[in-house]
């Protein structure tokens, strides 16, 4: 149950704003109050009262005879703490990335068991990407997703584990088994990587970014066709944006000592 909802059981007011604002995921940019209300469960009359209070206070907006998210709620999105520090320092970085590789550059954040998108640069030969600024993505089927989960705590990764792995694609990893080890790796290497799990045909490599204290703040990555996207060849340039921008939000960056099977010292790569 949402937190915005009473205890008894029934949807607070602000249960429902919510829900009239969560209608316009997947991408659906304007809609009529009637699909609006079927979209958010809520009734007709209700739904065309909340809208009329959400569009007084600019929250929602008229066009063409439908309705859309109105410009004070990005107004207020840029002012999230954590999502306006990491794209303050990322996007330099990204801008970068993303001259050097020609391909898109993407950074996002975890909440829940999806990932959140707050900032992509789209790549002049890179496909459309299977979400947007904003949008979300399940965890397990993102490069992305998977850098973030490596370096999260042990709950939050077994709640990811617990719960459904839904396939996304034909290549997605649905074995909790499987994602485990996957993430066992990522945590070796400081890389991650989405090849065709969450499109076909879309590769992605990944690197976590972290912040003061060494926690896990995000992750960075960069996507593209799988006929033109070297994963392997990248992974150095996403390994080492991300290491600048852990930088660049205060965490330590410290070099680990490994050793190899005859125990002897190993270079390993940096990491937070």
């Amino acid at each position: 149950m949402c937190p915005a909802h009473a205890s008894h059981g029934e949807t607070s007011a602000a249960g429902r704003i919510t829900s009239v604002l969560d209608a316009f995921r997947d991408d659906r940019e304007a809609m009529t109050v009637s699909e609006l209300a079927r979209r958010a469960s809520l009734p007709k009359t209700t739904t065309h009262r909340l809208t009329g209070e959400l569009i007084r206070c600019g929250l929602l907006e008229r066009a063409d005879g439908e309705l859309r998210l109105g410009l004070k709620l990005f107004e207020l999105g840029q002012l999230v703490p954590q999502q306006r520090s990491l794209r303050d320092a990322a996007r330099p970085v990204m801008a970068d990335l993303r001259e050097a590789t020609r391909h898109s550059v993407n950074l996002g954040i975890l909440e829940g068991s999806d990932v959140v998108y707050v900032d992509i640069l789209a790549g002049p030969d890179s496909p459309r990407l299977p979400t947007r600024v904003g949008g979300r993505w399940p965890v397990h089927a993102a490069a992305i997703g998977k850098a973030i989960l490596a370096f999260s705590g042990e709950g939050i990764v077994q709640a990811v584990l617990d719960a459904r792995l839904a396939r996304v694609s034909e290549r997605t990893i649905t074995s909790a088994e499987l994602l485990r080890q996957e993430l066992d790796r990522v945590r070796e290497s400081g890389l991650a990587y989405d090849c065709e799990e969450s499109r076909p045909g879309l590769v992605c490599v990944a690197s976590p970014v972290h912040g003061p204290g060494g926690l896990v703040a995000g992750a960075l990555s960069v996507s593209g066709w799988s006929a033109r996207l070297k994963p392997d060849r990248a992974g150095p340039a996403v390994r080492t944006a991300a290491l600048t921008i852990s930088r660049a939000l205060g965490a330590r960056i410290v070099p680990p000592v490994t050793t190899t099977s005859t125990g002897s010292p190993a270079k390993a790569a940096p990491t937070v």
